[in-house]
């Protein structure tokens, strides 16, 4: 399928401001792929797609999760939900067979341990597209033009402490991506990371 094809698919599925938020990410995974090694015309693909099922109502998304079989633990966190189901479409509507970019498209929102670079170029493209407006943001766009897998690290030190503050539910995955991350940035004895002054930012923005 023809890119202005897949973009018109997605359009019918989201809100003209969430379509935006797409249309950013779009733009910021091409040139973080560029910067960082990863294949462009991948990134923007995983990124049309990440989102399609974002605002679907609650039941259709749980009855197409559990046709796509996900894992059980998606289920627990509302908010990561979508990106499954979204990596189950990006083939079942779209023909799209890469594991690379159909895993980028799962893991956006969570992350996951051993991240590839393709899968840290969307996750963060999420986190920092045009669009974005929290505390912080202009520190991981900087950070992110020299060193992708700080910024991503970073970006999730701030969701967590977000999350934390509201009492809110963290998955698993991301925990455990955010390890992973500060352990290739720092070395396996993961020391020596304190998240910089007023690095905090709202979940609803990183979904």
């Amino acid at each position: 399928m023809e890119e202005t094809e897949i973009r018109e698919r997605v359009r019918r599925e989201l809100s003209p401001e969430r379509f935006r938020h797409t249309e950013g990410v779009v733009r910021t995974a091409e040139r973080l792929a560029l910067r960082h090694g990863a294949d462009p015309e991948k990134a923007r693909l995983a990124a049309w797609i990440h989102d399609v099922a974002r605002e679907w109502e609650w039941a259709r998304l749980v009855d197409t999760a559990r046709r796509f079989e996900v894992e059980p633990a998606f289920f627990d966190v509302p908010a990561v939900l979508h990106g499954p189901v979204a990596a189950g479409l990006a083939r079942e509507w779209f023909g799209v067979d890469d594991e690379d970019i159909r895993n980028a498209i799962r893991y956006h929102t969570s992350g996951r341990v051993g991240m590839t670079r393709l899968e840290m170029v969307l996750c963060l493209a999420d986190a920092i597209e045009p669009g974005r407006r929290y505390p912080g943001v202009d520190r991981l766009r900087t950070v992110a033009e020299e060193d992708l897998e700080r910024a991503l690290a970073e970006s999730f030190d701030a969701t967590l402490t977000y999350l934390i503050a509201q009492r809110a539910p963290i998955f698993e995955l991301t925990v455990r991506a955010r390890n992973d991350l500060w352990r290739r940035v720092l070395g396996a004895d993961g020391r020596g990371a304190p998240l910089a002054p007023n690095e905090t930012k709202d979940w609803e923005e990183r979904e």
